[in-house]
């Protein structure tokens, strides 16, 4: 499981995501699905490790100046309880994996998805669709074991709900709070963490710390996240099929 195939890519999962804001989680259970990690491990190795690389992304975004409250709150305030709630769900074999595909190729799409920078202000978030799709969200994070960075940033970018970085320094905190939140979920069901995985976190948040720097001061480089995008979606047919 420590192998160096193994844990070079969840350094470069740890680097490109951290680079767009996010923790990395749908790319850590790709890694763990194409390597044969075992589906009990999956979940809360994803969350913990989703834990320590999206606060070194928010770091580095808030750092840079980034970060705006307004556009933080209205999601966190319904996804940090349902993202508990949802961690304590217990879900059919196939029903995980198919919504773990789904978020997957999420995952391929927001990283296959150039954005620029729109011209002008951003819209406010009526406090009803950040309730509503933070809450969603939030369930389907605990759920699944994963932040919820990959379908919150989107949405944001949609509807021009914040300016790139701020949507990525927004992305990167909500993913941690609902980490955090699943992960006491999961605690409460009696989860201790397997040994294996503090390697992981060292090497997946080394990584996080230079995509952090990128992403925030930078650029990410677009071959890497092409052959991620591609690595995604060979786990999610396999997933599938």
């Amino acid at each position: 499981m420590e192998s160096i195939p193994f844990l070079l890519c969840l350094f470069v999962v740890g680097f490109l995501y951290a680079s767009v804001g996010h923790g990395g989680a749908s790319g850590y259970m790709a890694t763990m699905i194409l390597f044969g990690i075992s589906p009990v491990l999956m979940k809360p190795s994803a969350l913990l490790l989703n834990l320590f690389v999206s606060t070194v992304s928010f770091v580095q975004f808030y750092r840079a100046g980034h970060f705006r409250w307004n556009t933080f709150w209205p999601f966190a305030l319904a996804s940090i309880p349902l993202a508990f709630v949802g961690a304590k769900l217990p879900l059919t074999d196939t029903l995980y994996k198919y919504l773990l595909a789904f978020c997957l190729l999420m995952a391929v799409l927001r990283l296959l998805w150039t954005v620029r920078d729109q011209e002008g202000s951003s819209r406010p978030i009526p406090l009803w669709a950040g309730l509503v799709s933070g809450g969603v969200i939030g369930l389907l994070s605990g759920m699944l074991g994963i932040g919820g960075g990959i379908i919150l940033s989107p949405l944001m970018l949609f509807f021009n709900w914040g300016r790139l970085k701020e949507v990525a320094a927004t992305s990167a905190l909500f993913i941690f709070v609902n980490s955090l939140s699943g992960l006491f979920g999961l605690v409460s069901k009696g989860y201790t963490p397997d040994s294996a995985v503090w390697t992981w976190i060292g090497v997946a948040f080394a990584g996080g710390l230079l995509g952090g720097y990128f992403g925030s001061h930078r650029f990410s480089v677009p071959v890497l996240r092409y052959a991620l995008a591609v690595g995604l979606l060979v786990a999610g047919v396999k997933l599938v099929l």
